[in-house]
């Protein structure tokens, strides 16, 4: 039994076995399979995502990353370019830029916006309800950059900087700093907070004044640390130096100032002119304001009033009016005129004088400042020929290139002009200037009869050279001899006529008056445009002077000669003393100056013995120091820039002494020391330096 058993069992496994060989390999493929293919079906899908990812990241959104990256790798800062120096015309600084600190504030690193801002403004004592509302607004943006407040006070930012607020911190800005205050502010300008003019000089030239901005590029890492830094310089802007001299621009605005408060007037312009040149010397306006803080001030009060406000000239047109008829020998000089009745019909119209005349020479229309002679004057020469001179005089159009805001003024189209348009405009009314306009004809007549293009502007300084402007000659306006006997004419009536108190002794005096009512609201009120211009000594002028008082109230009255002659007289006495302008009638004996020791340069080694200075006589040699000596301020110092020195300047007047002195070896880039005194110079040939 148990052998049955065990060939049974040797008989049946070995079949067993071999099934069980034969059948396992099987199985193990399909579960092989099964798992291949759900992993091959995985990878393809994760390929196919992976590749989907990729098109759309490196495709579709490639500018916008590359955009993000570089922002994230690389930070481009702007490095402000410095705006140049305005200067007057002895290189006194009048407008310059200084280093100013603003708050700035990282808006994503604010935690507590509200409590942020309430520390800022217990800092600033000054926030608004509004401007609390839009710094949180600000910090709530989440942005990684916002000002806070740009260019703040010294004692604001050290209050700030005390702080330690989380995101906030400071940042140096320029900010353009005028020194002397309101000194010819409209003429210079203001500037905004972005650094760009937006006023007078400083927005005429400000592509000029405001040089070009830099840039940096600082490359981070991951940390944001910065590994390198590529920079691009600002470059400075130019430097312009003004025709203005800043002791005749304190004199003006004085003057202008109290003459408005004695005669209760709205304000007032002065221009103050060289005739032969067309620089302006000064030109004040009241009211006016600080370019410091130029927000402060209303817009009437920042308005230039000398080139943008017109007014009616009234009796100081008459000059034009005359100068036409001389020169087109429409009436000559010994014509006697009928003024009789003080009255003249113009159609429904009628002109009057103050005073009833009776028959006037043709001087005496201009001297008495009678209306209806002029009227009769604009007659005989008719609507065409005193048009053009009103053309030839500048009126109508704008004539000066440094004042963009500039009016033309109003002058109506001949076409247009009636016999009413024509008696108004021979009276000076009918017809709307500036101040600058009728200082630059007036300077027509005081040059021998050229108008001469009037500018602000002397000289810019770009690369360490000076470019100076030249003066431009437009046209003829009259002939010599006409401008002569307006001379002449204009005397008389400083002498004689309606404007005895603009009378200085010693000097001759060319001048008229005007007076011409306001016209409000299309009718002519009470107020009116008083004004004075003239040029003096006649004979030899060295300035010409408008002076204009708006709506003038006070006890002198509203007419021109009583109101604004005076404050002509008191700037035009300071003027010429501090030009040296030596007293034309009944000059006083000459007085010679001379030195104990011409080698020795000292002021206190001079004695007033003679009018006239001895100076030495030493030719200019190539590699020397050039001689100075009898040059004036001006004259001295572009010989010294020509050979790349540099000039510190005492005194006024005429070089008297020299350090370097001349004829010594030069070295480019030394400062020449110079004394400057008063009084007409002579070389002398006897002594040497």
């Amino acid at each position: 039994m148990i052998e049955r058993l065990r060939q049974a069992v040797n008989r049946h496994t070995p079949h067993t076995v071999e099934r069980t060989s034969v059948a396992a390999p099987a199985g193990w493929r399909q579960t092989m399979k099964r798992r291949l293919s759900v992993a091959a079906v995985i990878l393809m899908a994760w390929a196919i995502i992976i590749e989907g990812r990729l098109v759309h990241l490196q495709v579709l959104q490639h500018d916008e990353l590359v955009d993000r990256a570089t922002r994230q790798q690389s930070n481009t800062k702007k490095l402000p370019a410095k705006r140049g120096d305005i200067l007057d015309r002895r290189g006194r600084v009048l407008a310059t830029s200084v280093d100013a600190d603003s708050i700035v504030a990282v808006p994503n690193e604010i935690a507590d916006p509200v409590n942020t801002v309430a520390k800022l403004c217990a800092a600033f004592r000054d926030c608004s309800a509004k401007e609390r509302q839009e710094l949180i607004e600000r910090f709530r943006n989440g942005k990684s950059f916002a000002y806070v407040r740009r260019q703040v006070a010294d004692d604001q930012a050290a209050r700030v900087k005390a702080l330690a607020l989380e995101g906030i911190g400071t940042l140096k800005e320029s900010r353009r700093f005028f020194p002397k205050g309101s000194l010819a502010a409209h003429v210079i300008g203001y500037v905004g907070i972005e650094n760009r003019g937006l006023g007078g000089t400083e927005a005429a030239y400000d592509s000029q004044i405001r040089g070009k901005d830099g840039q940096a590029i600082v490359s981070t890492d991951a940390r944001h640390h910065a590994f390198n830094r590529l920079e691009k310089a600002p470059t400075t802007g130019s430097t312009i130096e003004l025709t203005l001299d800043e002791y005749l621009q304190h004199i003006a605005e004085r003057e202008l100032r109290a003459g408005v408060l004695e005669n209760r007037a709205i304000g007032g312009s002065v221009v103050i002119m060289d005739p032969r040149s067309g620089e302006i010397l000064a030109m004040a306006n009241e009211p006016t304001f600080d370019p410091n803080d130029y927000r402060a001030a209303s817009e009437s009060a920042r308005r230039n009033r000398a080139v943008q406000d017109l007014y009616e000239p009234g009796s100081t047109f008459k000059i034009v009016t005359a100068s036409a008829a001389l020169e087109e020998k429409a009436m000559p000089l010994d014509s006697m005129i009928d003024a009789s009745g003080g009255h003249i019909n113009i159609g429904a119209r009628l002109v009057t004088d103050t005073h009833d005349y009776g028959v006037l020479s043709f001087t005496d229309v201009i001297v008495k400042s009678s209306n209806v002679g002029a009227i009769r004057i604009g007659f005989k020469l008719g609507t065409d020929r005193l048009s053009d001179y009103v053309q030839r005089f500048g009126f109508g159009r704008p004539i000066s290139p440094d004042f963009p805001g500039e009016s033309p003024g109003i002058v109506w189209d001949r076409a247009k002009w009636t016999d009413s348009a024509l008696a108004s405009v021979s009276m000076g009314y009918q017809v709307g200037v500036t101040p600058l306009q009728m200082a630059t004809a007036f300077s027509a007549v005081a040059n021998g009869g050229e108008f001469i293009e009037p500018r602000v502007v002397r000289a810019a300084y770009r690369n360490g050279r000076r470019y100076e402007v030249k003066p431009k000659t437009l046209r003829r306006a009259i002939s010599v001899k006409t401008a002569a006997t307006m001379t002449t004419i204009m005397e008389q009536v400083v002498e004689r006529g309606t404007a005895t108190l603009a009378q200085i002794p010693g000097y001759t005096i060319a001048g008229k008056t005007g007076t011409a009512n306001k016209l409000l609201n299309g009718r002519y009120s009470s107020d009116t445009y008083a004004s004075f211009a003239g040029f003096l000594p006649a004979n030899d002028p060295a300035v010409t002077i408008v002076v204009m008082l708006d709506a003038p109230r006070g006890p002198n009255g509203h007419f021109g000669g009583p109101v604004s002659a005076p404050i002509f007289r008191r700037i035009a006495e300071a003027t010429l003393r501090y030009q040296g302008v030596a007293p034309t009638v009944n000059p006083a004996p000459p007085v010679v100056v001379a030195r104990a020791d011409a080698s020795v340069p000292s002021p206190n080694l001079i004695a007033r013995v003679d009018e006239t200075i001895a100076t030495p006589a030493v030719a200019d040699t190539p590699g020397t120091v050039p001689n100075l000596y009898g040059l004036s301020a001006r004259e001295a110092t572009r010989k010294l820039v020509k050979v790349g020195m540099s000039a510190r300047l005492s005194g006024d007047g005429f070089v008297v002494s020299q350090q370097p002195a001349a004829g010594e070896p030069l070295a480019e880039g030394t400062e020449c020391r110079l004394v400057l005194a008063r009084g007409p110079i002579r070389q002398s040939a006897a002594s040497q330096p």
